[in-house]
């Protein structure tokens, strides 16, 4: 038996851009046009009484920014989709990198105004290294912006991939007249109001342009003027090309008022692929072996992409956040964690509303499901209904930013432990202890790391801290041709030595020089910048 017709309804995507672009306003209006939830709540500053859906984090509702990610299931046009909503501030793109490896396609949210701004061209980086798919949303078309051409050019740029626009605007600002649907010929009238169903908007075909020009005047020839510069200059449309990373659908609209949002939606189901087939290491008389491993296989398997401790402050559970890789996963199943060959013997198994969990009736291939455990699950593991195989480790960043952490209560010293082990599993942190002893070390990527992991110790494990700066500016993950050489290593700079939460030997730089100076002496040490998931081979980089 093969679960071939489940996976094939299957849609699992990330939305990407830059802070402030109306990402997380978008994930609300597509949660409610497939009729998911009843009422959206857009993040509105800080005395927002209703937050988004997807923000669920005490310092998230504060600031009105999304900072962890967020995964929701829906169910439209017969289709099961699985958005994951990422952090678009840029010190957390190492949990963006990592959610992009749970999904199959990514929709990538462009403010019409600014245009591509530096966070989205990181994350289309991780997108192009991994070949995914990308549809392109314009927003914010109701506002004064720039030219839509101008826009194309700058995302055909930036992404290094044709564009191909399926929908186009009609004026801009306050003389936005809507937008005209390429495919089907008609041009959807646009009407302010945040409180519009898909069936709410007007539609007039392109035939009646008579009746159009009367009613918009010069908006609509002008638009139809730079449409068809528009399809003379961009590429055909071609499904094989955009399911191979290398041409990307856009589409304009106004996710606040509802606009241009179904269109999205019914790209998603009718462009995004499916689940598609992942690369595994079996071990077969103690040599690794890969093999490709299908979505419709018969063995369950699945990768913990996440892993976010306190969901539910009363309960002070951990989920991990697992993407189903094959084959199908039912209650009481029996499960194994692959890197320490363990039994996973989660509380309960969830799928995702936001804030809202609903016990898991079945999951298959592309379907994102939680498992609340109490330690045991790091993030990068492989789980499985038995069957030794392992799913390419997800990588790790070395720090640009290190501090000390000081604990302001010495009693308190068993709470901040625990919650640094947690969060340092969770990867909201790295966390370095020093082998010579000391105080931990806590390193990032950007300062707001920092600033909520301080927020979350006090909040979640009544450890208050005081963070100072040190000496430290990077580090370096070590491996060693013999364990000859690594002990001359390790006895030549104890006091640089520290170990991660993943256990991993990590050698602590004060200056760019560190390295060159440590290699001349040490020529078969490796010093690692990127660290793959603990129980794999690191990937030596650069």
């Amino acid at each position: 038996m093969s679960y071939t017709s489940e996976t094939r309804r299957r849609r699992t995507f990330a939305i990407i851009s830059h802070p402030d672009a109306g990402k997380t306003t978008l994930t609300e209006k597509l949660l409610l046009f497939s009729g998911a939830i009843q009422i959206a709540g857009a993040v509105k500053g800080r005395k927002a009484s209703r937050h988004a859906t997807s923000d669920w984090m005490e310092i998230e509702k504060q600031r009105g920014i999304s900072v962890a990610s967020s995964v929701m299931q829906m169910l439209y046009r017969d289709h099961v989709i699985n958005l994951l909503d990422t952090p678009g501030h840029k010190d957390f793109s190492e949990d963006t990198y990592r959610v992009l490896t749970a999904v199959d396609s990514a929709l990538m949210v462009i403010d019409a105004a600014n245009g591509v701004e530096a966070q989205t061209r990181r994350l289309i980086e991780v997108c192009r290294q991994r070949d995914t798919p990308i549809i392109t949303f314009v927003n914010k078309m109701d506002r004064e912006v720039r030219d839509p051409l101008d826009i194309l050019d700058e995302v055909e740029r930036e992404l290094g991939m044709p564009c191909c626009p399926v929908t186009w605007p009609v004026g801009q600002g306050k003389s936005f007249g809507g937008i005209i649907n390429l495919r089907t010929q008609t041009m959807t009238v646009f009407t302010p109001g945040s409180d519009r169903g898909p069936k709410d908007f007007e539609i007039v075909p392109l035939a009646e342009s008579d009746r159009l020009r009367k009613r918009f005047g010069r908006s609509f020839d002008e638009a139809l003027e730079s449409m068809e510069l528009a399809m003379g200059a961009s590429a055909a449309w071609s499904h094989e090309d955009f399911l191979a990373g290398k041409l990307t659908p856009v589409f304009f609209g106004s996710g606040v008022n509802n606009f241009g949002v179904m269109e999205v939606l019914d790209a998603v189901v009718d462009m995004s692929p499916p689940p598609g087939s992942r690369l595994s290491t079996l071990q077969v008389n103690k040599q690794p072996v890969e093999k490709i491993i299908r979505p419709e296989d018969r063995g369950f398997s699945g990768v913990v992409f996440k892993v976010q401790a306190n969901m539910d402050a009363n309960h002070r559970d951990r989920i991990a956040f697992v993407r189903v890789a094959s084959g199908k996963y039912t209650p009481g199943m029996k499960l194994k964690v692959q890197r320490t060959a363990k039994e996973l013997r989660p509380t309960s198994v969830v799928t995702f509303m936001s804030q809202r969990r609903e016990a898991v009736e079945e999951a298959y291939a592309g379907d994102i499901i939680g498992f609340t455990t109490h330690g045991g699950v790091q993030l990068g593991d492989t789980i499985t209904d038995g069957t030794n195989l392992q799913f390419t480790g997800l990588p790790f960043f070395a720090p640009e930013l290190f501090m000390t952490v000081i604990l302001k209560n010495p009693l308190r010293t068993k709470q901040l432990q625990q919650g640094l082990a947690q969060l340092g599993e969770e990867g909201a942190i790295q966390v370095f202890k020093p082998d010579v002893g000391g105080p931990m070390l806590l390193g990032a990527i950007g300062q707001l790391q920092f600033e909520v992991v301080q927020h979350r110790l006090k909040t979640e494990y009544d450890a208050d801290i005081r963070l100072d700066g040190c000496q430290y500016t990077s580090a370096r993950w070590i491996t060693a041709d013999s364990p000859v050489d690594l002990r001359a290593f390790t006895d030549a700079y104890p006091m640089r030595l520290a170990h991660d939460a993943a256990n991993t030997l990590a050698y602590l730089c004060t200056s760019p020089y560190d390295v060159r100076l440590a290699q001349e002496r040490f020529p078969k040490i490796h010093f690692h910048p990127l660290r793959e998931h603990a129980g794999l081979a690191l990937q030596a980089v650069g």
